[in-house]
């Protein structure tokens, strides 16, 4: 293992982090102003039996947060407000976030939907500069982008302690962290205030010992890289002492959609428009990042506690035809291993993704049963014109094994709050 060099006890303010405070609901606040100074959470489906994916603070003041079913947020909260999301918006907004904060300065990093930081210069590293920037910022998304749309800045020597800073004041806070100031200024958080350690984590620091920030901070590299059980208990501990660590490149591996259902989508033969709904866009958005894939997996999870799933490798592909007719058989196999039953989850996900340009084997044998066919170029370029389609004309003007109609009340994109669809999923 390479050891991580000791952070500076004063190392300079270097990341100034935004993070936009109960994002969604905000959005839908500042689009409906009779919704203003009311409590609000933000639904999947309109249904007692769903989770608050977001709430307002009027909300959060009674308890309501994200994960609350929606039944105990109507008795918690009398006369909430049910809003159904809108991905599309949430989206709209996130760019026009990032536009008003680089009219201040760069963005380095996307890190969700409502949280973006910034790389500071040795100018903006002057405390007094890096605070005057964060008000320029804020004051510029109040003007510009929403009068309700607030946010928290936190301001630290590294990208994951000015997350932690942007977490202390909430709503509409502006805390810096100085290394210098360390621990003293956070010894009053719980372990699971801090990014990285959720309920699967803190059982296993407490196993070593560590129950407060002050016994975190007071525990050498070794004993982290014992807990996290790897380099990233190291990297943990480099950056909540105040240094600064290059991210780890992202590589794609896979790409996937998943859905669940509402009641009406729950009998096997809705189900199966939704898998093919699922498979469409995760292929469309296959060919536009430039890959193909070698593997396709189904997953299911019924109504009762039951799951299953299924998966097919085979020559890599890009075209809508060759994966639906490999859906088809791998819908089989679910059904049956499920007996038929009604359907609440369903997830496709495209595997060994690989780069378009790289050279590609054609299928010896299409006629015994392969669902790889010798005419791929023109099967990828039919695909192709179905995605133009529906890019110019809207989503499902052009679709594959269904009618349009049928997924006409079907939510398409969603917003995964560790990736940003791009505009074009929503035409998908």
């Amino acid at each position: 293992m390479t050891p991580v060099p000791s952070p500076s006890a004063a190392a300079p303010l270097r990341w100034l982090f935004v993070d936009l405070n109960s994002y969604f609901a905000s959005v839908e606040q500042q689009m409906r102003p009779e919704l203003r100074g009311r409590p609000v959470i933000v639904v999947p489906v309109m249904s007692d039996h769903t989770c608050a994916i977001a709430a307002s603070y009027q909300a959060k003041k009674f308890g309501v947060k994200t994960g609350t079913n929606v039944g105990d947020a109507k008795r918690m909260c009398p006369g909430i407000v049910l809003v159904e999301a809108s991905h599309d918006r949430y989206v709209d907004f996130h760019h026009r976030v990032i536009d008003e904060i680089e009219r201040h300065y760069p963005v380095q990093v996307i890190g969700s939907i409502d949280e973006m930081g910034c790389l500071l210069d040795n100018k903006r590293a002057i405390e007094t500069e890096a605070v005057a920037l964060a008000r320029r910022i804020k004051k510029g998304l109040l003007e510009r982008v929403g009068e309700v749309i607030t946010c928290s800045v936190g301001i630290a020597p590294n990208r994951y302690l000015a997350k932690v800073a942007s977490d202390l004041t909430k709503p509409d806070g502006l805390e810096v962290v100085r290394s210098q100031d360390l621990p003293g200024r956070l010894e009053h958080l719980k372990l699971t205030d801090l990014p990285g350690i959720g309920r699967n984590m803190e059982p296993r620091l407490h196993q070593a010992g560590i129950r407060t920030f002050l016994d975190l901070w007071q525990a050498p590299p070794r004993t982290l890289h014992q807990v996290w059980g790897g380099v990233g208990g190291d990297r943990f501990w480099h950056q909540l002492h105040g240094g600064d660590l290059d991210d780890v490149p992202v590589q794609n591996r896979s790409i996937g959609h998943s859905h669940v259902l509402s009641p009406e989508f729950r009998q096997p033969p809705q189900a199966v428009i939704v898998s093919k709904r699922l498979l469409l866009k995760a292929a469309s958005r296959l060919r536009r990042m430039g890959y193909r894939a070698s593997a396709l997996s189904l997953s299911i999870r019924a109504e009762s506690p039951r799951r299953a799933e299924a998966h097919q490798s085979f020559l890599p592909v890009s075209d809508s035809f060759a994966l639906s007719k490999t859906l088809d058989v791998l819908w089989l196999r679910v059904m049956d291993q499920l007996g038929w039953g009604r359907v609440k989850k369903i997830g496709v996900t495209l595997h060994g993704l690989e780069a378009t340009s790289a050279p590609q084997q054609l299928d010896l044998f299409p006629d015994l049963g392969s669902p790889i066919q010798a005419d791929v170029q023109r099967r990828d370029r039919l695909s192709k014109i179905m995605d133009d389609l529906n890019q110019e004309y809207g989503r499902d003007s052009i679709a594959l094994g269904f009618a349009p109609d049928e997924v006409k009340t079907f939510s398409g994109t969603k917003i995964a709050f560790t990736r940003i669809p791009d505009r074009q999923e929503f035409k998908e």
